[in-house]
Formats: structure tokens, C-alpha cells, sequence
């Protein structure tokens, strides 16, 4: 907690520090407004190299790195169309926003340490991959403050984008724990002091530093107002920092879970071709869903980094920074804080590609490029992982096949095939022949039919997905499966069966589209408008030329779906030859009669019957509408055995329904 009484204070530079009090409120800013030929902003103190290790004393996190990206950008004149910012050491109110009391203190106390316990101590300090001496703690303190200024020049609307070239980096610092290299977790610090003096609350992290920010993703673990999105290697848990907390599992806990989004690269060596698919397919749809309001990022994986092994080359990373300044309204914070960049060339040329799309340069010309296979195969799994809390992650564009195109089988391809044999073979169903090119293309086997559908008096609909696949993986690191413990589980099977006894004609319709052949790649849709297409094509082409007099249309899953499309493109024709509808939900939003009128809404209810779980979200929020039809609530929990509790249900309704016209009841 921020002291209610906590006052402005001074650095040793005489400079006045930003008050975090309960009483702040957002204020002018403390930098000068910059000159309208200014839109980019940077801070930078050489004093910050006063960290270092001994003399004679080989470490990765070299000072010389700042002065390196200085120079660069100065050489190639991109600081001189930038605005220096001045900056202040971070005060103690700004650094309890993430770290503790005693964390701070111990910071602090690095200052007085004398030439004997720096020796002395340096067996417990390399154990969490830390150098100290007296100068570490002005540098830590400045290399926060520089983060935090960067930060607020942006968010206030100052500047439009700025670059922190500062050192020692912050993204392993936990919030009671320095490690790695790092004191203060400086983006983490410069997140919360943004959310406390200015309006902006929603803010992404974009950790592009080839070692997982443990303490970034810490600091924000279970709070939805900060997305945190790493992109590291990690080798199933064994490269630093080690253990399953980089894992792709790692989501977060709480109202902030789905807000933390790691991209664990299983091997060295990713290239922009790994990188940019992850980019496109993973950061940007969720950052384009979360909507951020500020962009801060950091780098290390670059080309020729010998501590990183990566090769993230400089038009790489002009790409992902020209992709992140379409976010927020530009608004984007480049911090040389995360971990690393630790080869003075390959740092520097990668400083010079990111801030150069900082002053809006259009980013180079890249080779064609392809994610390697085994890279390929993390996005697709992180994808899956991450669709269960962003929409727009599309885990079919994610497949890893492009490799080995000629050897792979697409799994829902196989159940769909192992399917349509089931069904010829058990209950002597033929494949519904489909003339159009797209429909052919995408659901061509997926369309079933008893030999006697044109020519039955009553004709049932049945529309599902393939079945819901059990699949036991090894361990959660590998993800490896156990072929032997998995199966898949079908629930239409004994509907399929009832049906068939009852002497009913019967079309079976898979709904799920089969993904785009190598040869031609057709549109994506939306689940609707895939069912749309399906349905309506069997409703004009086949459903209305039986002789069928009584349809029956039950959706299943995902099936109701497209129910619930037919019935909206079809009004009319479904009104006149539909006797019963039925939809068998689930725990999923239970769908609506379109808005046509007060005569298929009565119809509707009349003609409908949704089942759902008995502790279905609309039962306990009492918004049940007429357009939902004729509700019923099954003692069920299990969404894959709701239908076997339902049949009953459903033939008595049938039954009921065909009575008065038929001998079959």
C-alpha cells in the first residue's frame, strides 16, 4: 500500500520526485512539452554504467550495451529526431507499487557494502545470477526511473512513442526477490505508476526477451488490467529461469486468468520465421481483443547474441515493433530492460531497426519465410491453450503442417472418415452427394443419409460436430500423448439407432468444415456462416424435394448452431413443414427465435423444445424469454451425456408430436 502522507522527496541530483500519495491526482506533466516537430522521446544517463562487475571479470550483462545502442542511434540520426527526456532515481512510494518493503531496503542497503563483503557475499548473489558493488543501487534506481518517465511521457499524451535505453534490466526482479541480472522490475513499476497518475488502465507488456520475465508475469498474475505476453525459450522448463512457470499453461489465476500469454520456444535458435508466426497468429489477435490503451516492450533475441542463441534478426524486429504500434493508438514504450542483448553489435542493430519504426520508417523488405517445425507445433499448442479465453485465436491456422504436407492427416479428418464407415457399415447410411464446388470442398463425406430420406413420409435432421476427443498426454512439459488412454466420444449414436428403428428417414450433417486443401484457400467465415451455407444448401437441394411431410430438426453441440441458422435464412419454409424442433444446448449461449414478427415467435413455442443442464447460467439469471422457446431443464451436468438423458425426451415429444397423423405412435 501507498502511504496516504507519502510527500515529494528529492534525489540526490536535486531533482523533485513524483508524489504517489492518495491524495495524487493526474497533473501536468514533469516534462517539458516537447516541440511539435517531436513526436518520439528517449532517456539515457551514462551514469547508469556505474553497475558492473569486477575488474577482469567476464559477464554477460555488460555496461557498454547502452552506450552501444547510444551511439548507434546517434550515428544513424535517430536520436537527433528524438526528445530527451530528463529523468529522476525512482522513489520508494513508485517501487512499492510492486515490490516489498523489504525488497527496497535490501536494494538500498547495496550502496554501503564495503570492498570485503562485496567477496564475501559473492557466492550468495551469483546464486540468483546477481553482481553487486556500491554504485548498483543509483543504477537500479535510474534505470527505473528512466522506464517510468519513458512510460508517463507516452501515457500523458507528451509524446507518442518512447525508447529506454537503460540498464540494470527488471524483468526477473519478483516482487520480494532481485534475480537475474535484475533489481527492480522496472516495467513492471512503470505500469503501475501509469495506472496511478493517469487515466490509462489498460496495458500490455510484450516481453520479446529470449528469457521468461518471471517477475513481470508475477507482479500482474491475477489481475486482468495488464496483459503480459512473453515470447522466450524454454526448453521444457530447463533453460533460465527454469520450472513450469514460462509454460504455456501458465495463464494466470483468478480475474487474471487468459491475462498472462507465454510462447515457450521448445529449442535455440528461432528465427523471424517463428517469431512472426507467433505474432500473427497468437500476440496480435489477443492484443487486438484486449485493446490496450499502452504498449511497453523489451528485446534480446537477437542474431548473433551468443547468450540468447536466437536469431531474431533486425528487419525481424521492425516488423514486430511496426506491428505493436498499431495498437493503442500508437502509443508504444520501447524498453532496453528486459534481461538482455548482451553482443554489442547485435543489440545495437536491432536498437537501430526498433527505433527507426519508432519515427514511422516503413520496416525493410523480408525474404519469404516459414516457422520451423518444431516452433510451429508451440504456437498450434498455444493456441489451443489460449482459445479458452480469447475469440480470436484461430487454432485451425495454426496447424503445423506446412513441412510435411504430404505425410499429415488431419485428426478431425480421420474421426470424420472413421465415421462415415461407422455409419455405412451399422445402419447402411450413403453419402449425400454435394454439387457445388465450396460446399463439396468443405463438407464433402460429412453428409449422411438412410437409402430412404427422399422418400419417407417423416424426415429427421440431425446436425452435430464429429464427437468430443479424450486425449491423455504423458506430462504437461512434452505434452507427448498416450495413444493407448485415448478415444473419442460419440453421443449421437443412440439417436442414430432410435431413429433408424422407428423406420424414419434420417440426414446426418457434420458441421465442422474441413480446413482449406493446400491447392485453394477459400475464405475463412464464422462458425454461423459455415452452418448457414451447409444447411441452406441441404434444405433447397434435398430436404425440400423428399416427400417428406413431417421434419424433425434436432441440433446437438454445435450442431444448434445451425439449426438456429436454417431457421433464420428459411422462415417461412421451416413454418410450413417443421413439426418439432429440438436443440440440445449445453452450457453454451441458448439460442434466440429471430426477430420476425409475433407469429414465429408463438410458433416457436409451440414447436420447440430446448434442453440444457439443470445449473445452466439462464436459470439462476432468470432471463428466459419467449424467443427461447419451450425451455427444459435436464439433471445433467456433463454437456457429453446430456443427450443420452435427453432421449427419452425427445422420442415422447416426437411420438406426440406425429400421433394424430400417423399410426406410429
Amino acid at each position: 500500500m501507498v502511504s496516504e502522507t507519502a510527500n515529494s522527496a528529492q534525489s540526490p541530483s536535486g531533482v523533485v520526485m513524483m508524489d504517489l500519495g492518495a491524495s495524487s491526482r493526474p497533473r501536468a506533466s514533469s516534462v517539458p512539452l516537447a516541440p511539435p516537430t517531436y513526436s518520439v522521446g528517449y532517456v539515457y544517463d551514462a551514469a547508469m554504467m556505474s553497475h558492473s562487475p569486477d575488474e577482469g571479470d567476464e559477464h554477460p550483462e555488460q555496461p557498454q550495451r547502452i552506450v552501444a545502442v547510444h551511439n548507434t542511434l546517434l550515428k544513424h540520426g535517430c536520436l537527433g529526431a528524438m526528445k530527451r527526456l530528463p529523468f529522476r532515481r525512482v522513489q520508494r512510494e513508485a517501487v512499492l507499487l510492486v515490490h516489498t518493503e523489504q525488497h527496497w531496503r535490501m536494494v538500498l542497503a547495496l550502496k554501503s557494502l564495503t570492498r570485503q563483503e562485496i567477496i564475501d557475499s559473492k557466492a550468495f548473489y551469483e546464486h540468483d545470477s546477481l553482481y553487486v558493488s556500491p554504485q548498483t543501487t543509483d543504477s537500479a534506481l535510474l534505470s527505473c526511473g528512466g522506464v517510468i518517465e519513458a512510460s508517463l511521457a507516452v501515457a500523458r499524451g507528451d509524446l507518442k512513442k518512447t525508447f529506454a535505453i537503460v540498464r540494470p534490466p527488471g524483468h526477473h526482479a519478483e516482487p520480494d526477490r532481485p534475480m537475474g541480472f535484475c533489481f527492480f522490475n522496472n516495467v513492471a513499476i512503470a505500469a503501475r505508476v501509469v495506472q496511478q497518475l493517469t487515466p490509462i488502465k489498460r496495458i500490455l507488456i510484450l516481453d520479446w526477451d529470449v528469457h521468461h520475465g518471471n517477475g513481470t508475469q508475477r507482479a500482474f498474475y491475477d489481475d486482468p488490467s495488464v496483459l503480459y505476453i512473453s515470447l522466450h525459450r524454454y526448453e521444457g522448463g530447463r533453460f533460465y529461469p527454469c520450472g513450469p512457470f514460462g509454460g504455456m499453461s501458465s495463464c494466470g489465476e483468478g480475474k487474471g486468468l487468459g491475462y498472462s500469454v507465454n510462447v515457450p520456444w521448445a529449442e535455440s535458435g528461432t528465427t523471424d520465421g517463428d517469431y512472426l508466426h507467433a505474432f500473427q497468429q497468437i500476440v496480435m489477435p489477443i492484443a487486438t481483443e484486449f485493446a490496450p490503451e499502452l504498449v511497453i516492450t523489451g528485446f534480446d533475441a537477437a542474431d548473433g547474441d551468443i547468450l540468447g542463441e536466437c536469431c531474431v534478426t533486425p528487419a525481424g524486429y521492425a516488423h514486430m515493433t511496426y506491428m505493436l504500434s498499431t495498437l493503442a493508438g500508437g502509443k508504444l514504450v520501447a524498453a532496453l530492460e528486459m534481461q538482455g542483448g548482451y553482443t554489442l553489435e547485435s543489440i545495437s542493430n536491432c536498437a537501430l531497426a526498433v527505433g527507426r519504426m519508432l519515427l514511422g520508417e516503413a520496416p525493410p523488405e523480408l525474404p519469404t519465410l516459414v516457422a520451423s517445425e518444431v516452433e510451429a507445433e508451440t504456437v498450434w499448442l498455444v493456441a489451443k491453450e489460449q482459445s479458452k479465453y480469447w475469440k480470436n485465436i484461430n487454432i485451425k491456422a495454426c496447424l503445423p503442417k506446412e513441412e510435411f504436407e504430404e505425410l499429415a492427416f488431419d485428426v478431425p479428418e480421420i474421426l470424420k472418415a472413421h465415421r462415415q464407415d461407422y455409419m455405412y457399415s451399422n445402419f447402411g447410411m450413403l453419402e449425400v452427394p454435394l454439387m457445388h464446388d465450396d460446399v463439396r470442398e468443405k463438407f464433402s463425406a460429412q453428409v449422411m443419409c438412410s437409402k430412404d430420406m427422399l422418400d419417407n413420409e417423416v424426415l429427421v435432421v440431425f446436425a452435430h460436430e464429429f464427437g468430443n476427443l479424450r486425449v491423455e498426454i504423458s506430462d504437461r512439459l512434452t505434452c507427448d500423448v498416450q495413444l493407448e488412454s485415448s478415444y473419442i466420444i460419440d453421443v449421437s449414436k443412440q439417436l442414430v439407432h432410435w431413429v433408424q428403428q422407428e423406420n424414419y428417414g434420417l440426414l446426418d450433417i457434420n458441421l465442422f468444415p474441413k480446413p482449406p486443401s493446400s491447392n485453394r484457400d477459400y475464405p475463412q467465415k464464422s462458425p454461423e456462416q459455415y452452418a448457414r451455407e451447409i444447411m441452406t444448401y441441404l434444405w433447397d437441394n434435398y430436404i425440400l424435394l423428399s416427400t417428406a411431410k413431417r421434419i424433425i430438426l434436432i441440433g446437438h453441440g454445435p450442431g444448434v448452431v445451425g439449426i438456429s441458422e436454417l431457421l433464420e435464412s428459411r422462415t417461412a419454409g421451416v413454418m410450413r413443414h417443421v413439426k418439432l424442433v429440438v436443440q440440445v444446448v449445453g452450457y453454451t449461449k441458448v439460442p434466440l427465435v429471430p426477430k420476425k414478427g409475433p407469429d414465429l415467435i408463438t410458433w416457436y413455442q409451440k414447436h420447440s423444445l430446448v434442453i440444457v443442464p439443470h445449473d445452466h447460467v439462464i436459470r439462476h439469471e432468470g432471463k428466459i424469454l419467449k424467443r427461447h422457446g419451450q425451455l427444459v431443464f435436464a439433471e445433467e451436468s456433463k454437456p457429453v451425456k446430456l443427450m443420452l438423458r435427453a432421449l427419452p425426451l425427445i422420442q415422447t415429444h416426437v411420438r406426440n408430436i406425429l400421433a394424430p397423423s400417423t399410426a406410429l405412435a
